[in-house]
């Protein structure tokens, strides 16, 4: 087996693993949605934004889509600083949730190889400015925690890597108010 297909196994089975962990831990139901954020140039072994890989993002944005679909669970893609932080998801997402669309496609060198290749995949592709998602997955360091809905819980799976680059992950509980005399579910 080469390089190549043990890299996207071993991606298919993070996220894979990944997005089931969140479901069942935060209790994540269909219709949820669940955020990358990924650089391919530290999945590939590069400083982030310095070794962009259009064929690894092709192969990460099917790997979460077809992980989430196996779930009943949107996912949304978050793009790189150069379109500020935007998320590609399905248009339909966007208007049930609300989101303010901006206008752009992402493009491997602006937006990152996974929101682009994403972008083709999506049945209607559509660029929110933000979003408030159930849970998120972060692979590169890419600061994707920004599209957590208060209060993130950070989850820890037995993959803690794809590839060179960091795997990390949280999903969203209610936040608790009230003081000593308040009662919780």
């Amino acid at each position: 087996m080469n390089e190549m297909t043990e890299l996207k196994n071993e991606i298919y089975a993070a996220l894979d693993a990944a997005v089931d962990a969140l479901c069942k831990a935060g209790n994540i139901q269909p219709g949820g949605v669940i955020v990358l954020g990924c650089s391919t140039s530290e999945v590939a072994g590069a400083r982030i934004g310095k070794g962009s890989v259009p064929e690894l993002g092709e192969i990460i944005a099917e790997a979460m889509l077809s992980a989430c679909r196996a779930r009943s669970v949107h996912a949304a893609f978050q793009c790189c600083e150069h379109l500020n932080r935007s998320i590609v998801m399905e248009e339909a997402v966007l208007r049930s949730r609300c989101l303010m669309q901006v206008n752009a496609v992402p493009q491997p060198k602006a937006g990152g190889s996974v929101p682009a290749a994403a972008w083709k995949r999506l049945t209607r592709p559509a660029l929110a400015a933000f979003i408030q998602a159930d849970a998120a997955i972060d692979v590169g360091d890419t600061l994707v925690g920004m599209h957590i809905r208060p209060v993130a819980v950070p989850l820890r799976i037995e993959y803690d890597h794809i590839g060179h680059a960091n795997l990390v992950m949280a999903y969203s509980r209610l936040p608790y108010i009230g003081g000593s005399r308040a009662v919780y579910e």
